[in-house]
């Protein structure tokens, strides 16, 4: 049987714990250093609270160390690893393949998206290296993770279902770098993607005029997770280590429950990689917590005969706004001089927070002061609002309620048993076992020295009562079995008594699996070869060693003259201009130049045969004579 995880994001301790209370089977999250979201770092102690209360569940704790380091930040780096093991972290998230040649303590290595996980061979070679799990790319077809899963099958494969999208492989986009001075792969991206760009061709004639044409829809494969099972995939990973707990409740919540339902109609090929089942006081919805509308990116792609990608779809980014838009909630029906009528079925709730796109493509919001029926009166009447135009609800400020007010319950159902014993009595829990933690015994038991004392009338509705009284553990009693001569008295401070050493048990028995530390393999694989050394990310001596190199090349160091980006997004594809598609000649003359508002220009190179746009600096292009 097959244990499928998911894999949800915490920005803090706070999100961590709503995350598992919520139905994660795994969290990841950040240290003080190190991790490729600078501004989500926790204290070591905060993540050791946040694995102790994972393990109650058997659910795990992964911390990204997904940087690439300098050699002065090698010593706090492998100190922080240590740190982590000894606060009770499963795995760590690692891009930069120094760490290998580091004194590690025995923690599971898993490969971040951040190495660029897009092949086979990559895969392999991880595995090699000790990795324990892939994270792989967001941009792979259910196709393409099939395939490596058929050629590396005991590599378990992590794939992400949901949140942000980054535009360039992750690992591989250095415009931030080159642009502002901050580094992506070292957590400070300055988001140059959600940037205005105009589009221009050779001759300076301006085919788009200052719009998001790299800003990326939301992913969403909510429902291709049982598609993404099938091809090998076994953890599911939701991104947002920067959003808020209602945003990880509700969307753990939505994906928690669509696994259940895949596993129920699997039962016998797969389960919960961890323990207990939730209950929740809302109905989780997706299109209510923050979204920039959603896409299923390339996951639907197949390759045809001639090597192009069939099944591309246009409309992946959002060129009109990076922000997010939410739920669409009707059209503006009538405008008067402080309100206006909506046209649909959605209800409204005053401090809902509304927007549109107007008439300059641009994204425009306002929140409601009052709102009678479908008649809002917001507390600026919006200057650019016409009727006819369609209309949005990023802040439902009454599902927001509910989520913070409801906060899901997860428990870990226990059968009891109750016998006598010549000393006293004991009391035993039986509970599932959990693919990837051990329970040291199968059935958990305690006992409590006692004399033992006739009943004078029936005992077996008390001693259910007590030994059910489990609020504030992670446990509930399923079922009670009391032996059908059982017709023993016991004081109810004893049952208590009982109940709370079967709870600490249960407790102390839930342990993480020995972790093993680095893996070896026979294969003697080479680290996959890129046209350009810096895309290698090399940027201290001891990654110098594993990639086999003189001194590191990575592009905070010594730059480039190699993309920026590397995007199977395409522009001249979404903007009705695939060459491959129509066979048809350009309106333009190429090359194509994305333009910021302050005049840099970035050179667009359009790889047919790899079906991909890589992003030049401006500088790199030299006009053919």
């Amino acid at each position: 049987m097959t244990p499928l995880e998911l894999l949800a994001p915490a920005k803090n301790l706070s999100c961590g714990l709503a995350a598992i209370d919520s139905g994660a089977d795994a969290v990841y999250i950040g240290a003080a250093q190190f991790g490729a979201r600078v501004s989500a770092g926790n204290s070591i102690d905060d993540i050791r609270q946040l694995c102790e209360y994972a393990h109650q569940y058997a659910a795990k704790v992964y911390v990204t160390v997904n940087t690439i380091l300098y050699d002065d930040e090698l010593a706090n780096a492998e100190r922080l690893i240590h740190q982590l093991y000894q606060a009770g972290a499963d795995a760590i998230l690692v891009q930069d393949m120094g760490i290998l040649k580091m004194d590690l303590p025995p923690i599971a290595l898993h490969a971040s998206t951040q190495t660029d996980n897009r092949t086979a061979y990559k895969v392999r070679w991880l595995r090699q290296q000790g990795f324990s799990r892939v994270v792989l790319a967001r941009e792979l077809s259910v196709s393409e993770i099939a395939a490596i899963h058929r050629d590396v099958p005991d590599m378990p494969l992590e794939v992400f279902v949901h949140g942000a999208l980054c535009v360039s492989y992750s690992g591989l986009c250095y415009a931030s770098q080159y642009c502002f001075g901050r580094s992506a792969n070292r957590g400070a991206c300055a988001q140059f993607c959600r940037m205005k760009f105009d589009l221009v061709d050779a001759d300076g004639h301006e085919l788009e005029h200052q719009r998001h044409l790299l800003s990326l829809k939301d992913l969403n494969l909510y429902h291709h997770l049982e598609e993404l099972i099938m091809a090998g995939a076994t953890s599911f990973k939701i991104e947002g280590r920067l959003k808020d707990v209602a945003y990880v409740r509700n969307v753990v919540a939505a994906y928690s429950q669509r696994l259940d339902d895949i596993i129920a109609s699997h039962a016998s090929d797969y389960c919960r990689a961890s323990l207990g089942r939730c209950s929740y006081a809302f109905t989780p919805n997706l299109l209510k917590t923050f979204n920039r509308g959603f896409t299923t990116y390339f996951l639907p792609c197949r390759r045809s005969e001639n090597g192009a990608l069939s099944g591309r779809q246009a409309d992946i980014f959002s060129p009109d706004t990076p922000k997010a838009i939410g739920e669409y909630v009707g059209s503006v029906k009538e405008l008067r001089r402080d309100s206006f009528n909506v046209a649909g079925t959605a209800s409204f709730a005053n401090g809902d927070g509304l927007c549109f796109i107007n008439r300059n493509r641009e994204l425009e919001g306002f929140r409601v002061n009052r709102a009678e029926g479908n008649r809002l009166f917001p507390q600026q009447m919006p200057p650019h609002l016409r009727p006819g135009m369609a209309l949005y609800r990023n802040y439902d400020i009454e599902f927001e309620r509910l989520l913070s007010r409801q906060v899901p319950q997860r428990k870990i159902a226990l059968t009891l048993r109750i016998a006598p014993i010549p000393t006293g009595f004991t009391l035993s829990a039986e509970i599932a076992k959990s693919t990837g933690f051990t329970l040291s015994a199968e059935v958990v038991s305690v006992s409590i020295a006692c004399e033992h004392q006739q009943a004078e009338k029936p005992q077996h509705d008390n001693i259910v009562r007590q030994l059910s009284k489990l609020g504030g553990t992670p446990y509930e009693a399923s079922r009670v079995e009391i032996p059908s001569d059982f017709d023993y008295f016991i004081p109810g401070s004893l049952l208590s008594d009982l109940r709370r050493q079967l709870v600490a048990a249960l407790t102390a028995n839930s342990q993480p699996q020995q972790k093993t530390g680095i893996l070896s393999h026979t294969e003697d694989l080479s680290p996959e070869h890129y046209a350009y050394t810096y895309l290698n990310n090399v940027s201290n001596r001891l990654a110098q060693q594993v990639y086999g190199i003189m001194e590191p090349t990575a592009f905070e160091l010594k730059g480039g003259d190699g993309p920026l980006m590397q995007c199977r997004h395409c522009l001249r594809f979404s903007l009705g201009f695939c060459t491959r598609r129509s066979g048809s000649r350009m309106p333009f003359r190429e090359p194509l130049f994305l333009r910021l508002a302050d005049g840099r220009r970035f050179r667009l190179e359009f790889d047919c045969k790899q079906c991909q746009m890589n992003v030049y600096a401006s500088k790199c292009y030299r006009e053919k004579a």
